[in-house]
């Protein structure tokens, strides 16, 4: 059961239990036990019998002896008059008087009036005032225990919407573990989440705009030739033409990366596929590129691995990392591609024989724009390796690189047979 629930339950079922035990002991105590004021009237009730029954059987002197000694004791104030007129021992006594007629002469046995502290008519009320109390100190508490919380939520909501994405709220719920502290962690992942989003966003618009920047200059540059020298029209829409290819290369990879980016969320369209039968596809437009530079693909691929999977999103990441390795290599070097099946898992190893990376570089590389040291002599933008990984994590995978031992770069790619329900997807950054 949820630990707020059984915290609330415990403070309102304390607070009931409280005020029934006030109740309970509040009316036993009235019951068994006079008032105030009742108890001194007992008292005095007591004194002035005693008093009146030695002034009776007695006689004067024995009555007064008893008023000296009680002056010493609770209630004082004991008092016999002697009164002229007989016929007021006719009169009724009061609670605080008693009038004897002793040897025909009227005697007055009187008390001072006792005020009681608290009245009788509150007694009563004790019970109210004990529950009323004890209720508003446990709703005092419940209010504060709510309220803290829902107020630090709502600074932090307000930051966020005021772009502050650095805002964290976990620290303030210190000692508490109920589902108030998890919100609150919730929140700070989300933030920290929009942040790291926020900040890929910023780079992205930084590294597109750079990588835009060089053909449109190029572009810049062959309209001024062509102004100052219109014999070379041929040379320079050819020059052209591979600069708008350039271009649209980089906005169609901007895209596929910004649509698997935008698309994290939401649920794979997969089907059934033999992803080793895409592998050899690709290996196969591969091979026959490769002969430009005297590259050898070399090849360990066997089986089949049926899998669900969205095809268009493997194929790219396939396709993206052997067209790298194809790219990098070294001319006259040959590329490795190996493949290894379990039941749940296809491991698919791609290594070439380039210059490879620096070991501070082999997570680097798979950010977006993001090239090693001869990338700049290939060409690319340095998306490739960031589209492979986000297509693949996609579907619960992994990719990851390594440095062999034999030089080049190597690329493990983890694909499972079926997609991670609960695969978020990874964001750029």
């Amino acid at each position: 059961m949820p630990r707020l629930f059984n915290k609330f339950f415990l403070i309102i079922w304390l607070t009931l239990a409280t005020s029934v035990a006030i109740i309970i002991l509040t009316l036993n105590f009235f019951e068994t036990l006079p008032s105030a004021s009742k108890l001194e009237r007992q008292k005095q009730e007591v004194v002035l019998k005693l008093t009146e029954s030695l002034l009776v059987n007695d006689g004067e002197d024995a009555a007064r002896g008893l008023a000296r000694a009680s002056k010493g004791a609770v209630p004082v104030g004991l008092t016999i008059s002697k009164i002229a007129n007989p016929g007021a021992c006719a009169d009724k006594s009061t609670a605080e008087t008693r009038t004897v007629l002793k040897d025909g002469i009227c005697y007055r046995i009187s008390l001072p009036q006792q005020y009681s502290v608290i009245p009788d008519t509150l007694g009563p009320l004790v019970p109210a005032f004990g529950i009323l109390i004890s209720s508003a100190l446990s709703a005092a508490a419940l209010a504060r225990y709510l309220v803290r919380p829902v107020v630090h939520l709502r600074d932090g909501l307000s930051a966020l919407a005021q772009g502050r994405f650095d805002v964290r709220i976990g620290h303030k719920m210190a000692g508490r573990k109920d589902e108030v502290s998890a919100l609150a962690h919730n929140f700070d992942s989300s933030a920290a989440l929009l942040q790291e989003l926020q900040d890929a966003q910023q780079r992205l618009f930084h590294d597109v705009s750079h990588e835009l920047r060089s053909p449109l200059s190029r572009l810049q540059a062959v309209g001024g030739v062509l102004r100052q020298n219109p014999a070379k029209l041929n040379a320079m829409l050819d020059r052209m033409d591979r600069e708008i290819e350039r271009l649209d290369v980089l906005v169609g990879e901007v895209l596929t990366l910004a649509r698997l980016t935008a698309s994290s969320r939401l649920p794979l369209k997969t089907q059934t596929l033999d992803v080793i039968d895409l592998l050899n596809e690709i290996l196969g437009d591969a091979a026959f590129e490769a002969q430009k530079r005297e590259v050898l693909i070399t090849t360990s691929v066997d089986d089949s691995f049926l899998a669900e999977v969205e095809g268009e999103l493997i194929y790219r990441a396939l396709e993206n990392v052997i067209r790298n390795a194809v790219k990098y290599t070294a001319e006259h070097s040959q590329i490795t591609v190996q493949c290894a099946t379990t039941d749940d898992l296809l491991k698919v190893c791609v290594a070439d024989q380039g210059l490879g990376v620096g070991r501070d570089e082999l997570e680097q590389i798979f950010q977006p724009f993001s090239r090693g040291n001869d990338a700049a002599a290939k060409g690319g933008y340095g998306l490739g390796l960031a589209i492979a990984r986000q297509a693949i994590e996609r579907h619960g995978g992994r990719v990851y690189a390594s440095l062999p031992d034999v030089g080049g770069l190597a690329i493990m790619m983890e694909i499972p047979r079926q997609p991670a329900m609960d695969s978020p997807g990874n964001t750029l950054g």
